[in-house]
């Protein structure tokens, strides 16, 4: 029998590709069900390799050239004849309707087989037996899609049972039968295509299992983003408000008329605050530098704390620039809530941001990271590559904060 190509012969180079990707390269039910491949490829009447991939099995199914020609001259009864002849063709619409069924979800690759894969299975391997009496050795030609089959379609326990009993049955046929060295490269071909489906499978179940762990990943650290940007704006308005909302009740009977001014200002961030949360679930919102200057002179203002700038927002790249005005604000929430500073003083240079007060410094461990607004405010650093760096302000006595954030 002349040596020839296994239906996995081709394609497995790009094992790291999706299901649909090894469909399209000419592997036979590889990749039926990669649990990440199913996702990308989309819906099954909108896919094209879910429409047409049977095509690719259609033409693999070129190399049962070799049982046809067996069959053609074969010596057998003609009832033998005939049953080889049936079986071959119901070998073919099963491997074809089983290519795509797994296509379609039918399970494998670390997903739980259907109870069709089994039925499916066991026919073929039934095709491939009753063939023999007509086909003789070449009936071995059937066992290359048999092991795909359960490599790629069911569990691989059974792809350790079907390599290794396909492996050697071919060992037998060699060494045992009459003339059986003629089927020497169908052995070689067996042992290779074990080998290839073994780290091809192995390859395609732990992709799978990353990109779903990094869908995972990607998911949480959303969720965290989102998270801290509500706390950012939350905890900054909420302080404000509160602020704001102490100083109209002392100057309700002593000018009514500021204290009307503050409750408008209240009125104007409690909106801001609402608006901001829905922009910041959307992934929309972006507060320039120069808006939170202005929103932070006005917050530290209305608790009696005078804010100095020193630069310019322009000496900060746009970039840049979105960061600062985050940690500027988580910056002034921590002051307005526990400095009982009553200056702060705010140095802009090229990439360089220092927030400073002159209050009571900070906790002991609090610049290890304690709290959220620390905690949020060296993760947004970081992920803008920038140097966070959180200190006593007078070092030699211990007392104020400064912030600095460097690029």
């Amino acid at each position: 029998m002349t040596q020839h190509s296994t239906p996995d012969g081709q394609g497995r180079a790009r094992l790291s590709r999706d299901a649909a990707d090894l469909a399209a390269l000419g592997a036979p039910p590889a990749a039926w069900a990669a649990p990440g491949a199913r996702a990308a490829r989309g819906p099954v009447g909108k896919n094209p390799w879910a429409r047409f991939g049977w095509l690719m099995a259609v033409i693999w199914l070129v190399f049962l050239v070799y049982p046809v020609l067996a069959l053609l001259r074969s010596e057998a009864s003609v009832a033998w004849v005939v049953v080889g002849w049936t079986a071959l063709v119901l070998f073919v619409v099963l491997y074809v309707t089983g290519f795509m069924h797994g296509m379609r979800g039918g399970g494998g690759l670390g997903r739980p087989p259907s109870t069709r894969q089994w039925i499916t299975f066991a026919a073929l391997i039934a095709c491939a037996v009753v063939s023999v009496p007509a086909e003789g050795g070449s009936a071995l030609s059937f066992l290359p899609f048999i092991m795909s089959f359960a490599s790629y379609g069911l569990t691989r326990v059974w792809h350790w049972i079907t390599t290794i009993a396909s492996v050697a049955i071919a060992a037998l046929c060699v060494f045992l039968l009459p003339g059986g060295l003629s089927y020497l490269s169908v052995l070689a071909i067996i042992g290779l295509l074990g080998v290839v489906n073994t780290v091809s499978t192995w390859l395609i179940i732990r992709s799978a299992e990353a990109e779903q762990l990094g869908l995972e990943l990607a998911t949480s650290e959303g969720r965290e983003a989102v998270a801290r940007d509500v706390h950012d704006l939350i905890g900054h308005s909420l302080t404000v408000v509160g602020l704001k909302a102490q100083l109209v009740r002392r100057l309700m009977d002593s000018d009514p008329g500021r204290a009307k001014a503050e409750l408008a200002d209240i009125e104007r961030l409690t909106a801001e605050a609402i608006a901001g949360v829905r922009s910041s679930v959307a992934g929309a919102r972006a507060t320039t530098l120069v808006e939170q200057l202005a929103s932070s002179r006005d917050s530290l203002r209305a608790a009696d704390i005078d804010l100095r700038v020193d630069g310019e927002p322009a000496t900060l790249s746009p970039v840049q620039a979105i960061t600062a005005s985050w940690i500027l604000r988580e910056a002034t929430t921590n002051t307005l809530r526990h400095s009982e500073a009553h200056t702060v003083r705010v140095l802009l240079a090229p990439g360089r941001l220092v927030v400073e007060d002159d209050g009571i410094g900070m906790a002991e461990g609090a610049g290890d990271g304690a709290g959220n607004g620390i905690r949020g405010m060296r993760e947004r650093a970081a992920e803008a590559g920038a140097g966070f760096l959180i200190t006593a302000a007078r070092e030699s006595e211990g007392s104020g904060t400064r912030v600095e954030v460097t690029w």
